[in-house]
């Protein structure tokens, strides 16, 4: 728009010059101005154009800076241009890059997911042989197995019936042991009863002795009472008072009228009171004394009653001990004296000689409890020797013998009681028995 100004006004000056040449170009449309206007209008046109020919110096070095001002920065959008050419073609390189990349970058990828499937196939088929190899020695151990779990249930239903029958008869020798244990404590209790009842009388008898005994002090304190009555009846006849009774309420009333025998009489009756109150604290004092002394012995009494109690159990518990210690050695020398017999017997019967007669003395195999004490005297004496075999068949196995046997062999003895005699040594010891193993042996087992 400016360079149009600019060439519009550098091409009016020389219309200006011609006349009415310049008036047609300017207004070509405008006949009326040319021919009708007449002087005054060319006049007025005239002065305009002078203005503007003084105006144009001026507006032509405006014109000039401003068109070298347009200049610059079309040099300046130039380079603009040049360097935003230069950014697209560096885009459009990193483009081309860039879809280069991405296309080798797809390729890569085709080539890895191809080596991935081709990998997982194999894979796949490799698994599916392992799958079927699996499954074939699958069948063949569940074959195996199921016939080897048969074979284990039928040998543990076997086993189950024998433990049954094993827990049956342990069952049946608990019982009988429990019962065996069930009758002992009963007759210990029994005893310990006794013994309870007994030490229950032995109270009784302190506590009515404790009666006796203070009934007997307080007898002694109205005996002593009575006696220093009658000794204060004494003294009052030697001083002629009298005697017979307490004076009653009239006669003391009669004889307190005047105030000296009041003063008297009350002197008397407050030393009479201070008397019997001596009397009452000694006696008292000596009550008390004897109540301590009492307690004391009664203290002492159960002390020897609590520690002659834990020596009865002490000693019951040891007899207890010895028993069962008693009866485990008699079993145990039974089945030896058993065994000892048997071999002779069988020794006897297959080695047997016409100058040998055991006719009389043959045991039969029978149970351990059947073995009595006759025939282990008659093994353990000492007649039993073979004396007609050869020195091949002789017998040189020792003898048993119960004289001979230690001492935790021996029945015990029960403890001396207070209230019982000692017994004789020959005498039978007093209940509970030892335990016998005797009523009951358990069946082998199967």
């Amino acid at each position: 728009n400016s360079a149009f100004e600019l060439k519009s006004s550098i091409r009016r000056p020389r219309g200006s010059g011609s006349g009415g040449g310049g008036v047609q170009q300017i207004c070509p449309q405008t006949p009326l101005c040319c021919h009708g206007g007449g002087g005054g209008s060319r006049g007025r046109r005239r002065r305009r154009e002078g203005g503007r020919h003084r105006d144009l110096p001026f507006r032509l070095e405006e014109l000039t800076n401003r068109l070298a001002s347009l200049q610059q920065e079309n040099k300046v959008l130039k380079i603009e241009l040049e360097t935003y050419k230069l950014k697209c073609k560096a885009l459009q390189e990193e483009n081309r890059d860039l879809r280069k990349a991405s296309v080798t970058i797809q390729a890569r990828a085709e080539q890895e997911e191809e080596f991935i499937s081709n990998t997982l196939f194999k894979k796949i088929q490799a698994l599916q042989k392992e799958k079927e190899t699996l499954a074939v020695n699958y069948e063949k151990e569940e074959e195996f197995l199921t016939n080897e779990l048969s074979r284990k249930l039928m040998q543990l239903q076997h086993e189950k019936a024998e433990l049954e029958q094993h827990l049956e008869q342990e069952q049946e020798f608990q019982v009988n042991k429990l019962m065996k244990k069930i009758k002992k404590l009963e007759n210990d209790t029994i005893s310990k009863q006794l013994t309870l009842e007994q030490l229950r009388r032995e109270k009784i008898d302190l506590e009515n002795t404790l009666e006796q005994e203070q009934e007997a002090l307080v007898n002694r304190l109205w005996k002593r009472m009575d006696k220093l009555e009658a000794e204060k009846r004494i003294l009052q006849e030697k001083l002629d008072q009298p005697v017979s009774a307490p004076p009653s309420p009239r006669d003391i009333s009669m004889e307190i009228d005047s105030p000296e025998n009041m003063m008297r009489h009350i002197r008397f009756l407050k030393n009479e009171v201070e008397r019997l109150k001596k009397q009452l604290r000694a006696a008292q004092l000596q009550h008390s004394e004897k109540m301590a002394q009492y307690l004391e012995e009664e203290r002492h009494m159960r002390e020897e009653n609590l520690r002659l109690q834990r020596k009865l159990q002490r000693e019951m518990e040891r007899r207890e001990a010895l028993c069962r210690q008693l009866s485990e050695s008699e079993s145990s020398l039974e089945m030896d004296d058993e065994r000892f017999g048997l071999s002779v017997t069988f020794s006897s019967a297959v080695d047997s000689t016409p100058g040998l007669s055991y006719a009389s003395h043959t045991v039969g195999f029978t149970p351990p409890t059947s073995l009595t004490r006759a025939g282990m005297s008659y093994y353990n004496s000492p007649g039993l020797h073979v004396q007609h075999m050869g020195p091949s068949h002789s017998i040189t196995r020792p003898l048993p013998r119960r004289s001979n046997s230690p001492d935790k062999f021996k029945r015990p003895t029960p403890p001396p009681s207070p209230n019982t005699q000692t017994p004789l040594p020959s005498a039978p010891p007093p209940p509970p028995p030892p335990p016998q193993p005797a009523p009951f042996q358990p069946s082998p087992q199967p």
